[in-house]
């Protein structure tokens, strides 16, 4: 297969802000499509693959190119495609033939060049989860779906599937999850069907979530940290839009982009709130149901950001941690006694998980009633953790 070069200097350019730069690969791929609006959808194809490849296998390239420079690594990942390396492009590193023994050596490495993630994080989840980290960490390095869930406001499960497919769009539904809907390997939702409100693209795993709260028709339900909202929305689903769902952050962005969607969707009973330090106190006892979606590592969801594992450091970690309990100490004042608090992440390590929620636990009050490990390696979904509390 013949390559294009302007096509493969862009693709490498990305990368290199994203290893450089420590921009987020999804924004920097948006940015470059944008500027470049004459490239079809196969340009635009090869572009994203190569840069989700690299990023994703950066170490593993790396060994088999010889090399950490980008355009060696793109090389590598290029024969890995099924290209030809034309003679244009010029790196420092292995030549084709010393690539392919590099390949038949890979096997025989370390388990962070293998699977390509930093070596602090290799021994973290090592330490962590044990046996557990080879199988999670191998389903971590797959592609993911696309997931969608039915908006059951505006459809139901078998119109979506129809309403789809009439649009060109092939989906079908999960097993066990009533309103999700997974689409084929490799293919997308269009950004016309994205923005409908029919459907919204959510993984599966995020939408085991939601039905935890256990939230009634006619109740008062605090999404505490809902960003743009796709648990709010589920929520709103689930109450038949009826009642109020209180979709809260401390980002005044996120909150806009929460009611554009709510408006979409037709979930009327989603309010958009700024989160500030008097919050907790302002709406003291008001919910009957109250979700803490708290900050985390985000290692849940390396399938979709393989570019998280480069930009996060042990520091942050640390630091949300720490904000974990902070939000676990404050957030529950919102809380009516006798109501059910569900605290989740999108985080496969139990320190920030389960040693979370013991900190709530051990200070009485509170009694466990549900949790929920959501396993890459075994749903092959999004990795989450969610734990159901009632208040006494």
């Amino acid at each position: 297969m013949k390559m294009h070069r302007i096509l493969a200097e862009a693709a490498s350019e990305t990368i290199k802000l994203v290893f450089k730069e420590h921009r987020v690969l999804d924004h920097a791929l948006a940015e470059a499509f944008e500027n470049n609006p004459k490239w079809g959808k196969r340009d635009r194809g090869f572009i994203a693959e190569t840069a989700f490849e690299v990023v994703r296998w950066r170490r593993a390239l790396g060994f088999v190119a010889d090399s950490e420079e980008t355009d060696a690594m793109c090389a590598a990942q290029w024969r890995r495609m099924g290209y030809e390396i034309p003679e244009w492009w010029k790196f420092k590193g292995a030549s084709p033939e010393e690539m392919a023994l590099g390949e038949t050596q890979l096997g025989d490495q370390p388990r962070a060049i293998r699977e390509s993630i930093p070596d602090w994080l290799d021994a973290l989840g090592a330490e962590e989860l044990g046996d557990a980290w080879d199988q999670e960490i191998a389903a971590l390095n797959q592609r993911a779906p696309v997931y969608l869930r039915v908006n059951t406001l505006k459809t139901t499960r078998e119109e979506a599937i129809g309403w789809l497919a009439s649009q060109g769009v092939e989906a079908s539904a999960v097993e066990g999850l009533p309103d999700a809907l997974v689409l084929a390997r490799g293919k997308s939702l269009p950004k016309p069907l994205r923005l409908d409100g029919r459907v919204e693209i959510q993984d599966a795993g995020s939408q085991m979530i939601a039905p935890m709260l256990a939230a009634q028709a006619g109740e008062r339900v605090i999404d505490a940290c809902s960003g743009a909202g796709g648990k709010a929305l589920h929520l709103a689903a689930l109450m038949g839009n009826d009642g109020r769902v209180f979709g809260m952050d401390v980002d005044v962005k996120k909150l806009s982009e929460l009611e554009r969607r709510a408006k979409r969707a037709g979930a009327s009973c989603v309010k958009g709130k700024e989160i500030i330090e008097t919050t907790p106190v302002d709406f003291a006892e008001v919910a009957d149901r109250l979700l803490i979606d708290a900050p985390c590592s985000g290692l849940g969801t390396l399938r979709r950001q393989p570019d998280l594992k480069w930009r996060l450091k042990p520091a942050q970690l640390e630091r949300v941690r720490s904000i974990q309990k902070e939000l676990l100490a404050s957030y529950p004042a919102m809380l009516k006694p006798g109501g059910r608090l569900v605290y989740a992440t999108c985080s496969i390590l139990p320190s920030e998980n389960r040693a979370a929620v013991d900190s709530i636990l051990a200070g009485g009050g509170y009694e466990l009633i549900e949790e929920r490990i959501i396993s890459p390696a075994r749903d092959g979904f999004d990795g989450f953790y969610a734990a159901a509390l009632t208040k006494r």
